[in-house]
Protein backbone atom coordinates (compact mmCIF):
# COMPACT_ATOMS: atom_id res chain seq x y z
CA UNK A 1 0.00 0.00 0.00
CA UNK A 2 1.25 3.41 -0.83
CA UNK A 3 1.83 5.59 1.90
CA UNK A 4 1.92 9.55 3.02
CA UNK A 5 2.46 10.14 6.49
CA UNK A 6 2.40 13.89 7.74
CA UNK A 7 4.20 13.72 11.46
CA UNK A 8 6.85 11.72 12.86
CA UNK A 9 9.61 13.10 15.46
CA UNK A 10 12.24 10.32 14.36
CA UNK A 11 14.58 12.95 13.40
CA UNK A 12 14.81 14.28 17.22
CA UNK A 13 14.76 10.70 18.81
CA UNK A 14 18.03 10.58 17.00
CA UNK A 15 19.10 13.75 17.99
CA UNK A 16 18.60 13.04 20.90
CA UNK A 17 19.69 9.24 21.91
CA UNK A 18 21.46 8.53 18.70
CA UNK A 19 20.84 5.92 15.95
CA UNK A 20 20.30 6.88 12.40
CA UNK A 21 17.22 6.85 9.99
CA UNK A 22 18.29 3.80 8.30
CA UNK A 23 17.09 1.66 11.54
CA UNK A 24 16.41 2.57 15.05
CA UNK A 25 13.93 0.88 17.86
CA UNK A 26 11.38 3.54 17.68
CA UNK A 27 8.41 3.59 15.45
CA UNK A 28 10.19 4.43 12.20
CA UNK A 29 12.70 3.98 10.15
CA UNK A 30 13.72 3.96 6.44
CA UNK A 31 13.97 -0.23 5.97
CA UNK A 32 11.01 -0.55 7.79
CA UNK A 33 8.14 0.02 5.06
CA UNK A 34 10.64 -1.01 2.38
CA UNK A 35 9.16 -2.49 -1.03
CA UNK A 36 5.54 -1.93 0.44
CA UNK A 37 4.97 0.40 -2.15
CA UNK A 38 5.11 4.56 -2.39
CA UNK A 39 6.59 6.14 0.87
CA UNK A 40 6.18 9.84 1.53
CA UNK A 41 7.13 11.40 5.26
CA UNK A 42 7.01 14.80 6.57
CA UNK A 43 9.99 14.53 8.86
CA UNK A 44 10.00 17.26 11.78
CA UNK A 45 12.77 18.85 13.45
CA UNK A 46 11.53 19.80 17.00
CA UNK A 47 12.62 20.80 20.18
CA UNK A 48 11.55 22.00 23.40
CA UNK A 49 13.26 23.37 26.77
CA UNK A 50 12.10 20.69 28.45
CA UNK A 51 14.28 18.39 26.04
CA UNK A 52 17.67 20.65 25.69
CA UNK A 53 17.07 23.17 28.81
CA UNK A 54 19.05 26.83 27.96
CA UNK A 55 19.32 25.89 24.62
CA UNK A 56 18.75 28.30 21.02
CA UNK A 57 15.61 26.27 19.69
CA UNK A 58 17.11 27.93 16.47
CA UNK A 59 20.58 26.21 17.06
CA UNK A 60 18.38 23.09 17.69
CA UNK A 61 17.02 23.57 14.71
CA UNK A 62 20.09 23.93 13.03
CA UNK A 63 21.43 20.72 14.24
CA UNK A 64 18.74 18.57 13.52
CA UNK A 65 18.54 20.04 9.75
CA UNK A 66 22.13 18.81 9.51
CA UNK A 67 21.30 15.71 11.10
CA UNK A 68 18.83 15.34 8.63
CA UNK A 69 20.97 15.72 5.47
CA UNK A 70 23.88 14.05 6.30
CA UNK A 71 21.38 10.85 7.27
CA UNK A 72 19.75 10.98 4.27
CA UNK A 73 22.99 11.57 2.02
CA UNK A 74 24.30 8.33 4.31
CA UNK A 75 20.70 6.70 2.98
CA UNK A 76 20.64 7.52 -0.74
CA UNK A 77 19.81 4.31 -1.39
CA UNK A 78 16.61 4.35 -0.11
CA UNK A 79 15.27 8.19 0.87
CA UNK A 80 15.57 11.18 -1.13
CA UNK A 81 15.16 14.92 0.26
CA UNK A 82 11.72 16.26 -1.67
CA UNK A 83 9.98 19.73 -1.63
CA UNK A 84 7.42 19.01 -4.23
CA UNK A 85 5.05 15.83 -5.49
CA UNK A 86 7.04 16.37 -8.36
CA UNK A 87 10.06 15.75 -6.85
CA UNK A 88 8.43 12.98 -4.58
CA UNK A 89 7.39 11.13 -7.84
CA UNK A 90 11.11 11.17 -9.18
CA UNK A 91 12.27 9.64 -5.75
CA UNK A 92 9.16 6.89 -5.79
CA UNK A 93 10.57 6.29 -9.57
CA UNK A 94 14.24 5.62 -8.21
CA UNK A 95 12.87 2.73 -5.51
CA UNK A 96 13.23 5.63 -3.15
CA UNK A 97 10.96 7.17 0.21
CA UNK A 98 9.99 10.96 -0.22
CA UNK A 99 11.65 12.05 2.94
CA UNK A 100 9.75 15.80 3.90
CA UNK A 101 11.46 18.65 6.06
CA UNK A 102 8.91 20.06 7.92
CA UNK A 103 9.09 22.34 11.47
CA UNK A 104 7.12 21.49 14.95
CA UNK A 105 6.91 24.81 16.66
CA UNK A 106 7.70 28.55 14.88
CA UNK A 107 9.83 29.55 17.99
CA UNK A 108 12.52 26.88 16.38
CA UNK A 109 12.66 29.73 14.06
CA UNK A 110 12.81 32.53 16.45
CA UNK A 111 9.03 33.18 14.88
CA UNK A 112 11.28 35.81 12.31
CA UNK A 113 9.97 36.26 9.18
CA UNK A 114 13.81 36.20 8.04
CA UNK A 115 14.81 32.65 9.02
CA UNK A 116 11.16 31.50 7.66
CA UNK A 117 11.98 32.25 4.43
CA UNK A 118 15.63 30.53 5.17
CA UNK A 119 14.01 27.74 6.21
CA UNK A 120 12.45 27.47 3.03
CA UNK A 121 15.49 27.92 1.12
CA UNK A 122 16.65 25.31 3.37
CA UNK A 123 14.14 23.01 2.12
CA UNK A 124 11.08 23.08 4.90
CA UNK A 125 7.65 23.01 3.67
CA UNK A 126 5.25 22.77 6.46
CA UNK A 127 5.52 24.75 10.06
CA UNK A 128 3.62 24.36 12.84
CA UNK A 129 2.63 27.46 14.22
CA UNK A 130 3.19 26.49 18.19
CA UNK A 131 4.14 23.09 19.93
CA UNK A 132 2.50 23.31 23.59
CA UNK A 133 3.73 26.15 24.69
CA UNK A 134 2.70 29.97 23.60
CA UNK A 135 5.28 31.96 21.73
CA UNK A 136 5.40 35.23 19.68
CA UNK A 137 2.71 33.99 17.18
CA UNK A 138 -0.35 32.26 19.27
CA UNK A 139 -1.38 30.67 22.38
CA UNK A 140 -1.64 26.94 21.97
CA UNK A 141 -4.00 24.32 23.28
CA UNK A 142 -2.30 23.83 26.02
CA UNK A 143 -1.09 27.08 27.16
CA UNK A 144 -2.80 30.20 27.05
CA UNK A 145 -5.39 28.60 25.11
CA UNK A 146 -6.99 31.93 24.60
CA UNK A 147 -4.73 34.08 22.92
CA UNK A 148 -4.94 33.84 19.01
CA UNK A 149 -2.66 35.20 16.27
CA UNK A 150 -0.55 38.38 17.17
CA UNK A 151 -0.01 40.56 14.74
CA UNK A 152 3.78 38.80 13.71
CA UNK A 153 2.14 35.92 13.45
CA UNK A 154 -0.63 36.84 10.86
CA UNK A 155 2.57 37.84 9.08
CA UNK A 156 4.42 34.60 9.32
CA UNK A 157 0.77 32.96 8.39
CA UNK A 158 0.80 35.14 5.07
CA UNK A 159 4.19 34.89 4.30
CA UNK A 160 4.26 31.12 4.65
CA UNK A 161 1.78 31.32 2.07
CA UNK A 162 3.87 33.33 -0.01
CA UNK A 163 6.32 30.99 -0.07
CA UNK A 164 4.58 28.10 -0.52
CA UNK A 165 4.40 25.83 3.21
CA UNK A 166 2.01 24.35 4.39
CA UNK A 167 0.61 26.34 7.86
CA UNK A 168 0.08 23.63 10.17
CA UNK A 169 -2.25 24.25 12.97
CA UNK A 170 -2.19 21.09 14.65
CA UNK A 171 -1.09 22.71 18.73
CA UNK A 172 -2.57 25.54 18.01
CA UNK A 173 -5.05 27.51 20.09
CA UNK A 174 -8.68 27.46 19.01
CA UNK A 175 -8.57 31.10 19.02
CA UNK A 176 -6.04 30.86 16.84
CA UNK A 177 -7.06 28.22 14.08
CA UNK A 178 -9.87 30.89 13.22
CA UNK A 179 -7.37 33.95 13.18
CA UNK A 180 -5.47 31.46 10.78
CA UNK A 181 -8.39 30.44 8.64
CA UNK A 182 -9.23 34.66 8.59
CA UNK A 183 -5.27 34.70 7.41
CA UNK A 184 -4.60 32.46 4.36
CA UNK A 185 -6.38 31.51 1.17
CA UNK A 186 -4.51 28.55 0.78
CA UNK A 187 -5.22 24.62 2.21
CA UNK A 188 -4.35 24.22 5.67
CA UNK A 189 -3.61 21.24 7.48
CA UNK A 190 -3.63 19.67 10.70
CA UNK A 191 -1.22 17.17 10.38
CA UNK A 192 -1.80 15.10 13.37
CA UNK A 193 -5.09 16.01 15.64
CA UNK A 194 -8.40 13.68 15.57
CA UNK A 195 -11.98 14.48 15.77
CA UNK A 196 -12.97 16.19 19.60
CA UNK A 197 -16.32 14.58 18.94
CA UNK A 198 -14.91 11.15 19.73
CA UNK A 199 -12.64 11.98 22.20
CA UNK A 200 -12.90 15.56 24.18
CA UNK A 201 -9.29 16.28 24.32
CA UNK A 202 -8.35 20.06 23.34
CA UNK A 203 -5.68 19.10 20.84
CA UNK A 204 -8.15 17.57 18.51
CA UNK A 205 -10.72 19.15 16.02
CA UNK A 206 -13.74 19.97 16.71
CA UNK A 207 -16.51 19.43 13.82
CA UNK A 208 -16.45 22.96 12.78
CA UNK A 209 -12.56 23.21 12.56
CA UNK A 210 -12.50 19.76 10.29
CA UNK A 211 -15.17 21.92 8.19
CA UNK A 212 -13.10 24.96 8.13
CA UNK A 213 -10.23 22.64 6.86
CA UNK A 214 -12.31 21.13 4.41
CA UNK A 215 -13.47 24.92 2.77
CA UNK A 216 -9.24 25.77 2.12
CA UNK A 217 -9.29 22.24 0.59
CA UNK A 218 -6.49 21.09 3.17
CA UNK A 219 -6.35 17.88 5.69
CA UNK A 220 -6.26 16.77 8.96
CA UNK A 221 -3.85 13.29 9.72
CA UNK A 222 -4.98 11.02 12.18
CA UNK A 223 -2.69 10.89 14.58
CA UNK A 224 -2.21 7.19 16.46
CA UNK A 225 -1.21 8.57 20.58
CA UNK A 226 -3.77 6.57 22.63
CA UNK A 227 -4.27 9.53 24.78
CA UNK A 228 -5.70 11.42 21.71
CA UNK A 229 -8.31 8.17 20.58
CA UNK A 230 -9.77 7.27 23.68
CA UNK A 231 -9.79 4.86 26.61
CA UNK A 232 -7.81 1.90 25.76
CA UNK A 233 -8.18 2.39 21.97
CA UNK A 234 -8.15 -0.18 19.43
CA UNK A 235 -8.57 0.06 15.31
CA UNK A 236 -12.01 0.34 15.87
CA UNK A 237 -11.51 3.55 17.88
CA UNK A 238 -8.84 5.14 15.00
CA UNK A 239 -11.63 3.62 12.73
CA UNK A 240 -14.41 5.91 14.90
CA UNK A 241 -12.14 8.76 14.18
CA UNK A 242 -11.93 8.35 10.72
CA UNK A 243 -15.99 7.57 10.23
CA UNK A 244 -16.30 11.16 11.87
CA UNK A 245 -14.45 12.89 9.67
CA UNK A 246 -15.87 11.24 6.44
CA UNK A 247 -19.77 12.09 8.10
CA UNK A 248 -18.47 15.78 8.01
CA UNK A 249 -17.84 15.45 4.31
CA UNK A 250 -14.28 14.55 4.52
CA UNK A 251 -13.43 12.27 1.87
CA UNK A 252 -11.08 14.04 0.34
CA UNK A 253 -10.07 15.79 3.25
CA UNK A 254 -8.53 12.69 5.96
CA UNK A 255 -5.54 11.68 5.75
CA UNK A 256 -2.25 9.58 7.82
CA UNK A 257 -0.01 11.67 10.63
CA UNK A 258 1.10 9.01 13.39
CA UNK A 259 2.97 11.00 15.27
CA UNK A 260 5.74 8.21 15.42
CA UNK A 261 8.54 8.62 17.86
CA UNK A 262 6.20 11.33 19.50
CA UNK A 263 4.11 9.14 21.68
CA UNK A 264 4.32 7.00 24.46
CA UNK A 265 1.12 4.73 23.29
CA UNK A 266 -0.44 3.51 20.16
CA UNK A 267 -3.63 1.77 19.84
CA UNK A 268 -3.73 -2.08 20.72
CA UNK A 269 -2.41 -4.04 17.81
CA UNK A 270 0.06 -0.95 16.54
CA UNK A 271 3.58 -0.68 17.21
CA UNK A 272 4.64 1.40 14.92
CA UNK A 273 4.69 2.57 11.25
CA UNK A 274 5.09 -0.98 10.24
CA UNK A 275 1.40 -1.50 11.47
CA UNK A 276 -0.22 1.07 9.13
CA UNK A 277 -0.81 -1.97 6.93
CA UNK A 278 -3.40 -3.95 9.64
CA UNK A 279 -4.75 -0.80 9.84
CA UNK A 280 -5.83 -0.77 6.47
CA UNK A 281 -6.84 -4.37 6.11
CA UNK A 282 -8.72 -3.50 9.07
CA UNK A 283 -10.74 -1.14 7.22
CA UNK A 284 -10.80 -3.30 4.26
CA UNK A 285 -12.67 -6.33 6.41
CA UNK A 286 -14.99 -3.27 7.14
CA UNK A 287 -15.88 -2.46 3.65
CA UNK A 288 -13.93 0.52 3.24
CA UNK A 289 -13.37 0.92 -0.27
CA UNK A 290 -9.67 0.67 -1.85
CA UNK A 291 -10.57 3.86 -3.81
CA UNK A 292 -11.61 5.57 -0.46
CA UNK A 293 -8.18 4.04 1.70
CA UNK A 294 -6.03 5.25 -1.11
CA UNK A 295 -7.53 8.49 -0.66
CA UNK A 296 -6.60 8.26 3.45
CA UNK A 297 -3.25 6.71 3.54
CA UNK A 298 -1.34 9.04 0.32
CA UNK A 299 -3.32 10.98 -2.07
CA UNK A 300 -5.06 13.50 0.17
CA UNK A 301 -2.19 14.43 1.79
CA UNK A 302 -0.27 14.60 -2.00
CA UNK A 303 -2.77 16.51 -3.72
CA UNK A 304 -2.07 19.37 -0.66
CA UNK A 305 1.92 19.09 -0.74
CA UNK A 306 1.05 19.77 -5.25
CA UNK A 307 -1.04 22.47 -4.46
CA UNK A 308 0.96 24.17 -1.70
CA UNK A 309 4.52 23.08 -1.90
CA UNK A 310 5.04 24.19 -5.53
CA UNK A 311 7.46 26.90 -5.03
Amino acid sequence: MDLFDGHCDTILRCYLHGGGLRRQEGHLDLERRRGRGRWAQFFAAFGSPEDMPGRSLWEVFLEEYALFRSELDANADLAEFCRTGAEAEAAFAAGKTAAFLSVEGAELLDCDLDKLRLAHRMGVRAVNITWNHPNALSGTNAEEKDRGLSERGRAFVRTMGELGMLVDVSHLSDPGFWDVMEVTDRPVVATHSNARAVFPDPRNLTDAQFTAIINTNGVAGLNMYAGFLGEDPDFDTVTSHLEHFLALGGEDHVAMGGDWDGITRMPRGMQGIQDVEKLCEHLLRRNYSEGLLEKVFYSNLMRVVNEVCNM
